[in-house]
């Protein structure tokens, strides 16, 4: 599947393709941290079809806890988080699902890290509804 990402200010752009199979939720702490909030989703670019289109992304690197060096790319002005790669060997690339254009079709197929997840996380099902920023109960 061929998908677009840009960030919010779409100042940088970048095209690749996925296996939507391979879609995963991760609630690792960095992942928890780097996000702010209570997980990530991320899909993999499939060797050798990432390509920026435009703009040049701010990088942090991290070291993961298996001691690996994970590149996370963001914009710098706008703050968006856009993909991540192995520092040391910058071949394959995480794409976050939450700036690609195809999102809606990116349902993830698997969760990691689940001793991580925060215990709320399985009851948003249950939570209210609302379409906007309308809350119709509990005010």
């Amino acid at each position: 599947m061929k998908v677009h990402g840009s960030c919010h200010c779409e100042a940088i752009a970048f095209v690749a393709e996925t296996d939507p199979q391979l879609t995963s939720v991760c609630h690792c702490h960095d992942c928890q941290k780097l996000t702010g909030t209570a997980f990530r989703v991320s899909t993999p670019a499939l060797p050798g079809t990432f390509s920026l289109l435009r703009g040049t992304p701010k990088v942090y690197v991290k070291v993961a806890e298996s001691g690996s060096r994970r590149a996370q790319a963001f914009c710098g002005d706008c703050g968006s988080q856009l993909f991540t790669y192995d520092a040391d060997n910058p071949t394959a690339y995480g794409l976050r699902v939450g700036v690609l254009a195809e999102s809606q079709q990116l349902r993830p197929t698997w969760q990691k890290w689940c001793e991580a997840a925060l215990p709320w996380v399985q009851d948003l099902p249950a939570l209210e509804k609302a379409p906007r920023n309308d809350r119709q109960r509990g005010r």
